[in-house]
């Protein structure tokens, strides 16, 4: 069933129009609350993991697949969201992506083992993979270019604020009760969201009547699980045994079924039957935009996974304080996101994601130098710069990626962008934590205490997101400004 197609070249006097009877503002409105809770719950575990691995009787390499976990079911479930973005109506997938995520969240709650736990996490990762690339379809669909960078300030609050207040939500709740909490908390939100969405939300652009490859699914889980399954298992890796076997074969598998993922897209491309077309590469500036946020995401996701254990383990902070050294930051970079999206839509993304770049950069560097005896200002004040210099990248390089790429290819951009953005994501975190503990086991064998030996991991793989960091610093030179929004006819063209 076709439905209503609200065209993306509406200027800037009609975007409050809606589709039907219902305004756009509040169908962005639904969207964005329900994204942002579910991002918010991406994050929330990293303060509750001593909790959840005491409880369980885990280690920390068994516990971070409560992270890693949820970010490789979204890279598995992401590539496909292209496909079901034009197969179904946004309700349809609105209301499937919040009913599985709040049963995942029930489930997670009451968990009486570690496995029905991670279990859960997988559910609540379906919801969240379909519900990003929903909100920047439809974000791209019905707002017009000319204020696209406001509203796309308000995703990067979404993708960036939500991820970085969750620690801080989760301590907060740990001071009251166990790590059960956090998952309860989420329930009436997620509810709530569902609700609202059944009652006000209304189908966004064309549905078609798509066929699904079924190889193409196949090939897609083994890649991106395969890949992250692999990068995720550096530190049992690094220890040997049967886990590090299976992860070696399984990366192996990964890159191979990659290849072969990529080159069947490229074949039913041409007849338009991809499952996750993937043309929008084809577009110099898109790549660039992607790649720069690839490299950032991995970066900062790896130091936002890290710091807590750092401040636990070294500093010998609480949950809640933990939590709240990295509020500050979350907040500040809420705060100036709109603000950023309203300076793109007059300067264009250069003017803001070099700076924002070097602001990071520098503050990653700054980071590599902490140790047991660092203050906790100290943090707070590095934290906050280098949410400010986040601030002032994800709204430029999100909007300048999906505003390269023809209207027609929104939906398979989105889903490039955001499986991408996991998989970074799932490697830095992986990385980071690897080298953490690899640090932290070399200075306790060489006679260190905890502390000092922690302080000496944290800082070490600090260190590294700074130099990933760099490279994202490098590429974010060449990123230009969109022209306008480009016809499909010019992929030729390019």
């Amino acid at each position: 069933m076709a439905h209503e197609h609200v065209s993306p070249n509406h200027s800037s006097d009609r975007s409050d129009e809606g589709t039907g009877t219902v305004p756009i503002k509040v169908i962005l409105f639904v969207l964005v609350f329900a994204a942002f809770v579910m991002m918010l719950n991406e994050t929330t575990l990293a303060v509750a993991l001593p909790s959840i691995m005491d409880d369980y009787d885990i280690t920390a390499t068994t516990a971070q697949w409560l992270l890693t976990g949820f970010m490789l079911t979204m890279a598995v479930v992401m590539p496909a969201t292209g496909w079901i973005l034009e197969r179904f109506s946004t309700r349809s997938v609105f209301i499937f992506a919040t009913v599985i995520f709040l049963v995942g969240t029930i489930i997670a709650a009451i968990a009486p083992t570690f496995i029905i736990m991670l279990l859960a996490r997988v559910a609540q990762a379906v919801g969240t993979a379909i519900i990003m690339p929903l909100l920047m379809t439809v974000t791209m669909t019905v707002v017009p270019i000319e204020i696209r960078g406001s509203v796309m300030g308000l995703i990067s609050v979404v993708m960036a604020v939500a991820p970085a207040l969750g620690p801080s939500v989760a301590g907060f709740v740990l001071n009251f009760t166990t790590w059960h909490g956090i998952f309860w908390v989420m329930v009436p939100l997620v509810f709530l969201a569902a609700l609202v969405g059944i009652m006000w939300l209304t189908n966004v652009g064309e549905t078609k009547k798509a066929p699904l490859d079924f190889l193409s699914v196949i090939l897609s889980a083994l890649a991106f699980g395969g890949l992250i399954f692999g990068v995720s298992s550096i530190g049992a890796i690094r220890i040997g045994g049967p886990t590090a076997e299976l992860a070696i074969v399984l990366f192996i598998t990964g890159l191979i079924s990659l290849a072969l993922f990529v080159w069947r897209q490229i074949a039913l491309g041409r007849t338009d039957r991809a499952l996750l077309d993937l043309r929008p590469l084809r577009y110099r500036n898109y790549t660039l935009s992607i790649l720069v946020l690839l490299f950032l995401f991995g970066a900062m996701l790896g130091v936002l996974n890290t710091l807590p254990l750092y401040l636990q383990g070294s500093l010998l902070v609480t949950a809640l304080t933990s939590g709240l050294v990295l509020l500050p930051g979350g907040l500040f970079e809420g705060f100036i996101s709109p603000f950023v999206g309203r300076i793109y839509d007059r300067v264009g993304p250069r003017p803001l994601i070099i700076p924002g770049m070097i602001l990071s950069v520098g503050t990653l560097f700054a980071f590599a130098t902490v140790d047991e005896n660092t203050s906790r200002g100290f943090i707070i004040a590095l934290h906050v710069i280098f949410s400010g210099g986040l601030g002032l990248l994800f709204t430029p390089l999100m909007t300048t990626a999906l505003s390269s790429v023809p209207r027609t290819l929104y939906s398979h951009g989105s889903a490039i962008l955001n499986t991408l953005q996991q998989l970074a994501g799932a490697a830095g975190t992986a990385v980071m934590i690897s080298i953490f503990d690899t640090v932290t086991a070399e200075s306790l064998a060489n006679g260190a205490n905890e502390v000092v030996a922690q302080a000496d991991g944290a800082n070490s793989a600090f260190f590294a997101s700074a130099l990933t960091a760099c490279v994202a610093l490098v590429l974010s030179f060449f990123v230009t400004k969109p022209k306008q929004d480009i016809d499909v006819t010019e992929l030729v063209a390019e």
